[in-house]
């Protein structure tokens, strides 16, 4: 009997694996660009790393987006990140196609970036504003003028957003253009230009879910090297003098009620039913009364009078002010 190597004919058929659910990320059709991004000697197209920083902000800004697009939706909403990605401005548009998208420009302290939303979105999120469904026209080629003012409206709440996220890391100034629905209309942003792509999924309850993308170019990325490279640390934010100077001088303009207990007598219940006009109650007091605010007693003082009024001369202060 001879041992011979198993051949593709005897070997058993594998069960087929379980269907599973349908990906609720966005299809790549540039895989064979990523396969190549390894090539030896082959430079990079950003200076950044791993991305991971970046990565880190846009799980941030998913979160704080969420209310953004529940605003618009008016249903409860889920926002996720997907992972990033590395491609020239020319690849990524090849890639949308001939797609209905609103290219709605945006400033990070004065250098260009780019969201990009998709047309048929739009359409819907304006029917639900004008108390429809969100069911908009399948076929739509072209933006209105309010689906172009209501995108403007929704980039203003991103880049709200986008300063909130950006702040713990470094504080940046975003800005809202005009939107475009032709990509070549987008000034400030060459073919050529090497783009960091950060596509948020947004999806009510079980709705198939759209994409939102925000377009970093890297040159607009460089001033903040050398944080988007260092480890992610969650600073607070550095407080504004101005606005403790403010909250400084409100605090000292409340007004806050001073009292001083001159005696407590103690008398039985069969007296004090007993008493009637004209009745006198002795009491007696030590020279250093209690002077109290609110419910602390924050020192003692001396009664006397000052300029022909009753007052306390402080003696000690005790307490939160002394």
């Amino acid at each position: 009997m001879v041992n011979r190597p198993a051949t593709p004919e005897s070997t058993p058929a594998r069960k087929p694996a379980p269907a599973r659910p349908a990906s609720e990320r966005r299809e790549r059709t540039r895989g064979a660009v990523g396969a190549d991004a390894g090539l030896l000697g082959q430079s990079k197209l950003h200076p950044f790393g791993d991305l991971h920083t970046l990565q880190h902000l846009s799980a941030r800004l998913a979160r704080n987006l969420r209310p953004v697009f529940e605003g618009y939706m008016r249903a409860e909403t889920r926002c996720w990140a997907e992972p990033l990605e590395v491609v020239r401005f020319s690849d990524y548009r090849a890639e949308r196609g001939d797609a209905l998208t609103a290219w709605l420009p945006m400033g990070m302290d004065g250098r260009a970036m780019l969201c990009a939303v998709d047309g048929a979105f739009v359409v819907g999120l304006l029917d639900i504003f004008f108390g429809g469904t969100g069911t908009g026209p399948a076929t739509a080629t072209d933006l209105s003028p309010a689906a172009e003012a209501l995108v403007t409206r929704l980039g203003a709440g991103i880049a709200d957003q986008l300063e909130l996220t950006w702040e713990p890391v470094a504080r940046a100034a975003f800005s809202v253009g005009i939107c475009e629905t032709n990509a070549a209309h987008v000034s400030g942003i060459e073919a050529d230009e090497v783009m960091v792509v950060t596509r948020f999924g947004v999806a009510s309850e079980t709705a198939k879910p759209v994409f939102v993308d925000l377009l970093y170019p890297v040159a607009a990325l460089k001033p903040f090297t050398q944080v988007l490279t260092g480890k992610v640390v969650a600073k607070p934010a550095e407080v504004d003098a101005g606005w403790q100077m403010a909250l400084t001088r409100a605090a000292m303009t409340v007004r806050m009620p001073v009292r001083s207990v001159l005696a407590e007598p103690v008398l039985p219940l069969r007296r004090l039913m007993d008493l009637k006009p004209g009745d006198v109650i002795p009491i007696a007091f030590n020279n250093d009364v209690p002077i109290v605010i609110g419910d602390t007693c924050v020192g003692t003082g001396t009664v006397g009078t000052s300029n022909g009024r009753a007052a306390i001369r402080i003696s000690t202060l005790k307490g939160p002010i002394a």
